[in-house]
């Protein structure tokens, strides 16, 4: 019988010693080949979540799963094999080239010491040209802006090549034309190599142009996921978020927008 292709949470609760309930009994599938947009206001969870999925932090309270497999029993690199993270945070002091950062995607494959083949090679090029950064390719990663590195920290993640892809907020430090080309790639990745991207996004725009389902959270819990066009609604948006949403039919696109309606707070 062969195994689920999923990553399967359940019962998952988390808390820093005293502290309040940063996750509460979170149970969610993440189904391979699926595009996941997770939204909700800022201390819903989000972050918290994503890091569990890659094991930054050990599941104490409930189960974690990946293909029938407890994630707690994988090995570091066979988990590095399966699970690729761009986190929020690509603030790193290193004197390491922008080119040897994304190589470091090609170690969880690389024997100890064993130094990057013309197979690694081709990878990392095609992963730093796919994210707009193979010019940078000998700058030195900590002297790059925001955005640069945060389109590199991604080429690593692509260059990883695995079957999983966790973003933490992957657009906030791009500009617009950065996002929609970052966005595009995803949707790429997903469609044509059948990818399984997991994305924290603000922008819901965005998650309704390219997610193919929604996870909204807010105080630590899962209020509602499934099809996009049926958990982004004006209502659910509104429970989330506490404000008032207006909405806008795009016919053309066949997709809804939503915008806050700061004409009417309350």
């Amino acid at each position: 019988m062969k195994s689920k292709l999923e990553l399967h949470v359940e019962d998952l609760s988390w808390k820093v010693e005293n502290e309040k309930l940063i996750l509460d009994e979170i149970t969610m599938t993440f189904l391979k080949g699926g595009f996941y947009g997770i939204l909700g206001p800022n201390g819903s969870g989000k972050t918290s979540l994503m890091r569990h999925l890659l094991r930054l932090i050990e599941a104490k309270s409930g189960r974690i799963s990946l293909n029938d497999k407890k994630l707690n029993t994988y090995k570091r690199k066979e988990l590095a094999q399966n699970i690729a993270l761009v986190p929020q945070n690509t603030n790193i002091d290193t004197n390491f080239t922008a080119y040897d950062i994304v190589m470091m995607g090609r170690a969880p494959y690389q024997k100890r010491f064993e130094e990057s083949n013309s197979n690694d090679q081709r990878i990392v090029k095609e992963a730093m040209e796919m994210t707009n950064c193979y010019h940078l390719k000998d700058e030195i990663y900590s002297n790059l802006s925001g955005g640069e590195a945060q389109r590199v920290i991604t080429a690593r993640a692509i260059a990883q090549q695995t079957p999983w892809l966790v973003l933490d907020e992957p657009i906030s430090h791009l500009d617009i034309r950065y996002q929609i080309e970052l966005m595009e790639h995803l949707k790429q990745l997903n469609a044509e190599r059948g990818v399984s991207v997991l994305a924290v996004l603000h922008d819901i725009n965005i998650a309704a142009s390219y997610c193919k389902q929604i996870v909204l959270m807010k105080n630590s819990k899962i209020v509602a996921y499934g099809p996009t066009e049926e958990i982004l609604t004006k209502e659910n948006l509104e429970e989330v978020f506490e404000m008032r949403f207006m909405e806008i039919e795009q016919p053309g696109l066949q997709k809804t927008l939503f915008f806050a309606d700061i004409h009417n707070k309350n």
